[in-house]
């Protein structure tokens, strides 16, 4: 059965407002809610809610009535997703990244690989990582610059995904790493991913789907946890999260627009973490935190 798409077409600012709203009408249903840069010059951006053909109907009631009240000039429109791939399809051809002295590359261009580089391989598939989204890119970069400076143990990466933010830990220094996600499709690619990058032991890959999981138990307390999820999950598990960090520990949070940074920020300080920096990638941020 085919996807619908169901959209809004404004500006950075409002989308992210928009995408606000949404996540709260929805919550903890299974709708995916989304905002996508369309022409940086020109700030036109698109609100995106997606959903079975056969929940269109209410899903619209659903997402009208929500804006008429803080959006009344919002247009909503539809678009019929086909059924393709769009994880593997959209990465067909792209280029290496680098962040820090990380360099994520395709199998395709394994030659595009210079002397001094810490190369992560990763080809298209069903779990999202790949270095090209500003989230990505920007918790790289933090983990590079976290795992330099401070006495880091062990690590979990929560909400994996392709497994290149763990990959890129255990890349770094020989410890520990935890990966888990709630979807076993990403778990099941993690875990290709590890082995495609000549990680034997190390890194353990779990499907998690929250923090009453043994695995964080078992595996923590962690001098890193990195989350590259959404800024929704993130402010609700904060108080959670923060007593899986050893004393001294690094908070990486990424999935975050930038007019969403302060929300973000005000529920990990209300946990007692220490703000230390943000990066800004294309409308989205990355936050490093301390705890002391």
């Amino acid at each position: 059965m085919s996807e619908i798409r169901l959209y809004v077409t404004t500006t950075e600012v409002l989308a992210g407002q928009i995408l606000d709203l949404l996540s709260d009408v929805f919550g903890e249903e299974d709708f995916a809610i989304a905002t996508t840069e369309i022409d940086e010059k020109k700030d036109i951006w698109e609100a995106s809610v997606y959903m079975m053909r056969e929940d269109e109907d209410e899903v619209r009631v659903r997402v009208e009535e929500a804006l008429a009240h803080s959006f009344p000039d919002a247009k909503v429109e539809r678009e019929v997703i086909p059924e393709i791939d769009w994880v593997a399809k959209s990465l067909e051809g792209l280029k290496p990244v680098r962040a820090g002295r990380f360099l994520v590359h395709g199998s395709h261009d394994r030659d595009k690989v210079r002397s001094g580089d810490i190369a992560i391989e990763i080809d298209a598939g069903q779990a999202f990582g790949t270095g090209h989204h500003g989230t990505t890119a920007g918790c790289l970069e933090t983990i590079d610059r976290v795992v330099r400076s401070r006495k880091v143990r062990n690590a979990l990466d929560l909400g994996t995904g392709s497994g290149v933010l763990a990959i890129a830990v255990r890349k770094l220094k020989n410890i520990p790493v935890l990966a888990t996600d709630i979807d076993p499709i990403a778990t099941r690619v993690a875990a290709e991913n590890v082995r495609r990058n000549g990680i034997a032991t190390g890194i353990s890959t779990e499907t998690a789907p929250g923090f009453h999981s043994t695995a964080f138990s078992s595996h923590g307390p962690f001098d890193l946890i990195i989350a590259n999820i959404l800024a929704r999950p993130l402010i609700k598990m904060a108080p959670q999260l923060v007593t899986h960090l050893a004393p001294g520990g690094s908070v990486i949070l990424s999935g975050i627009l930038a007019s969403q940074r302060w929300k973000v920020l005000a529920a990990y300080n209300g946990a007692h973490l220490r703000h230390v920096r943000t990066i800004w990638r294309n409308g989205w941020v990355t936050i490093h935190l301390d705890r002391p």
